[in-house]
C-alpha cells in the first residue's frame, strides 16, 4: 500500500518503520526534517512538506495534540486540500472527541475517508509492532486500513462506525492508566514510609491481585524512579485527562477522580515535571509523605 506518515516522534518512528518492514511504500514527513533520515535510510521516501505525504492511498497522522493535527489538516498544503478523493486519513494520535467529529465531517465533505485509530502502548511496543489499536470508521475504510494496522499492532479493536467513538475509548483508557499510576504512587508512599522494599511489594502485587501489564510496567517505573527518558511525557498525560473531562462535560458525566488526576498532573508540571514521564506524578505522593523534598 502507498501510504504517507506524518509525525515521527518516539511512537511514530517505530510505527512507520514497521510499515516499511511489512513491504508498504511509505512517504514520511516530520516538522523537524532530521527525524526523517533514519527511515529514509531504510527505504522511506522523504516529504519536504505535508502535501508531499498525501499522494498515496492513505496518510497516517501521529502527532502530539489537537493543535498539531489542525496544523497539518488545514491550509493550502494540508490534508483536506492535498489528499485525493477516496484516499483515507488515518488519525492515530490521541485527540479530542469534538475535533474527531469535525475531521470526520470535513473529510466526508471533501470525498475522503477518515478513520480514527488511536493506540495503546509505549514506544517499545510501537517499535516491536505490538500496539493495541482502537479503530472506528466506515467498514469499507476500516477494511482497507487493516493491512496497515496488522503491520503496526498485535490486535485491532473496532469500536463502531463513527470515528469519535475510538477517540472516546482511548481517552477513557488513559484516564484509567492515570488512575493506576496515582493509586500505585500513594500505595508505594505508604509502604515505603514503613520501610518496606518497594520492589518486593511490587512483585507481590503483580504475582497475586494485580497480575496485569499496566501494574508491571508502571509499577516498575515508580519503584525504580525511572522517569527519563519519558515514554509518555507528563504534558501529554495532562492534555489527555483534560480532553477526557471535556468529553465528560459534553455528555454530562461527572468524573470526580478525573478532576483530581488533572490537578495532580498540573502540580507535576508546576513543579518542573514537563520533561518527565507522566508516571512521575507518583512522586507527588512520596513528596507529600515527606519521603523526598523534590521531584525526581
Amino acid at each position: 500500500m502507498d501510504v504517507g506518515f506524518i509525525g515521527l516522534g518516539r511512537m511514530g518512528a517505530g510505527m512507520a518503520g514497521n510499515l516499511l518492514r511489512a513491504g508498504h511504500r511509505v512517504t514520511v514527513y516530520n516538522r523537524t526534517p532530521s527525524k526523517q533520515e533514519a527511515l529514509v535510510n531504510k527505504g522511506a521516501d522523504p516529504a519536504a512538506q505535508v502535501g508531499d505525504a498525501c499522494r498515496g492511498e492513505a496518510v497516517i497522522t501521529m502527532v502530539a495534540d489537537d493543535s498539531a493535527i489542525e496544523s497539518v489538516v488545514h491550509g493550502e498544503n494540508g490534508l483536506i486540500k492535498r489528499l485525493s478523493r477516496d484516499a483515507i486519513h488515518i488519525c492515530m494520535a490521541t485527540i479530542g472527541v469534538s475535533l474527531s467529529e469535525r475531521l470526520s465531517a470535513l473529510h466526508a465533505e471533501a470525498g475522503q475517508g477518515y478513520v480514527a485509530a488511536p493506540v495503546f502502548g509505549r514506544p517499545d511496543a510501537a517499535a516491536a509492532g505490538m500496539l493495541f489499536i482502537v479503530a472506528a470508521g466506515k467498514k469499507d475504510a476500516l477494511d482497507r486500513c487493516q493491512p496497515l494496522f496488522d503491520a503496526m499492532g498485535q490486535q485491532t479493536f473496532v469500536m463502531g462506525d463513527r470515528p469519535p467513538m475510538a477517540n472516546l475509548v482511548k481517552l477513557s483508557g488513559n484516564y484509567l492508566l492515570a488512575s493506576v499510576i496515582e493509586s500505585l504512587g500513594e500505595a508505594m508512599a505508604l509502604i515505603g514510609k514503613a520501610g518496606i522494599d518497594r520492589r518486593a511489594y511490587l512483585n507481590m502485587l503483580t504475582s497475586t491481585l494485580f497480575n496485569a501489564p499496566v501494574y508491571k510496567t508502571y509499577g516498575g517505573l515508580i519503584a525504580d524512579e525511572t522517569f527519563e527518558p519519558a515514554g509518555f511525557a507528563a504534558p501529554l498525560g495532562y492534555k489527555d485527562i483534560c480532553l477526557a473531562l471535556a468529553a465528560a462535560e459534553e455528555l454530562r458525566v461527572p468524573m470526580p477522580l478525573a478532576s483530581l488526576l488533572r490537578d495532580r498532573l498540573l502540580s507535576l508540571l508546576a513543579q518542573g515535571g514537563d520533561g518527565l514521564d507522566w508516571s512521575a506524578v507518583s512522586q507527588l505522593a512520596a513528596k507529600d509523605a515527606g519521603l523526598r523534598d523534590r521531584l525526581a
